[in-house]
């Protein structure tokens, strides 16, 4: 009996070095499919409706920016793109004057309706781009802009007593314009869209397309589509943000034959077959800005504002601005923006430094 005291504390104390098995991390269980031949109305049917009403009452935000070299007809695209004058916001301006370049990085907003639906739409123009003969670091203006509005949100974002509704001056869409000269990118082209692509929305379009044959023109947008592949650059919508297979056929579309847009733009109406259209009067007769056959400009418009609107403020949100968050809050020991482990206030996140380029 003496002997097998021993023992059974040996045993004993072995069992207590043995670790205890993990429990196994709990698996959500699948939603079970309930026969759709319910007993009577639920109404789960009305919340896209309850939705409507909401957003018709709050109204959404939507802010986009052009980007690209002067006298590519920016201001009149967005002009045409809205149908409305909201480029620029100058009491002095109409029809007949001739747009002044862009001298400084500066926001306009205007609120949009139609059908009931309200937009506070916000057009950021930006300086004349690749003018001047030393263009070093000459989209930090530009990056940093685009970082001061994730910064204002977050900020927004962690107070204790945050705002119901947090102001909305993040950038959705950048319009990065093209030139038409038919032959390649310039390597400050693509310098500045590999750079501001890691940080917002671009979608590429070819500026003045009416300068070029139908045969340029295609030409033009495969060798295009071409470069940016090569160049590693990720143009909007991201391939690995598809989210099921109907987007990816979708989008495929749309980056394989779409992407750039070769785009014209007017804010001048003529009288072409007894209707008043949008377009450009030349010796040969008059280029229709929404006519399919002279330019793709529906195209754009179709897709910035009646397809994939929405989608461009998720993509903003959800990818965007949390890599930004998630940045900004690592580098801060995980503390809001302002507050550093030992009290010290942190800097934004600086804007990537430009090579100098020809």
């Amino acid at each position: 009996m003496s002997k097998g005291l021993p023992e059974t504390r040996t045993d004993t104390a072995m069992s207590e070095l043995v670790p205890e098995p993990r429990p196994k991390p709990a698996v959500p269980m699948k939603p079970v499919s309930i026969n759709s031949n319910l007993l009577g109305y639920i109404g789960i049917d009305t919340i896209i409706e309850q939705m409507r009403k909401k957003t018709m009452k709050t109204g959404f935000d939507f802010n986009i920016m052009v980007v690209g070299q002067s006298g590519l007809g920016k201001s009149t695209l967005v002009n045409t793109l809205f149908k409305s004058q909201v480029s620029r916001k100058a009491s002095s301006w109409n029809r007949e004057e001739k747009i002044p370049k862009t001298v400084e990085i500066k926001a306009i907003g205007h609120v949009i309706e139609e059908g009931g639906v309200k937009m506070k739409l916000t057009v950021i123009d930006t300086p004349g781009f690749g003018d001047q003969i030393n263009n070093e670091n000459c989209w930090e203006p530009i990056e940093k802009y685009i970082n001061e509005q994730y910064e204002k949100f977050l900020k927004e974002e962690v107070n204790i007593a945050r705002k119901k509704r947090i102001p909305d001056t993040r950038v959705h869409c950048c319009l990065y314009f093209i030139s038409p000269t038919g032959h390649s990118l310039r390597p400050l082209d693509l310098e500045f869209m590999k750079h501001l692509s890691k940080v917002v929305n671009i979608i590429p379009v070819i500026a003045k397309a009416d300068t070029m044959t139908l045969e340029e023109k295609s030409e033009f947008k495969q060798r295009v589509r071409k470069e940016l592949e090569v160049n590693g650059i990720e143009f909007y919508p991201q391939k690995e943000f598809d989210e099921d297979l109907e987007d990816k056929t979708e989008n495929d579309k749309i980056r394989q034959e779409s992407m750039p847009f070769a785009v014209v733009g007017s804010d001048k109406e003529y009288q072409v077959n007894g209707k008043r259209v949008l377009g450009r009067k030349t010796p040969w007769g008059i280029i229709e800005v929404e006519n399919l056959n002279h330019c793709e400009f529906a195209l754009l418009r179709d897709f910035v504002i009646r397809t994939h609107l929405q989608d461009l403020k998720e993509v903003t949100h959800n990818i965007h601005y949390e890599t930004y968050r998630a940045k900004r809050l690592n580098d801060n020991g995980g503390l809001p923006p302002g507050e550093g482990l030992l009290g010290t206030v942190l800097p934004p996140v600086p804007a990537t430094p430009c090579p100098t380029a020809e």
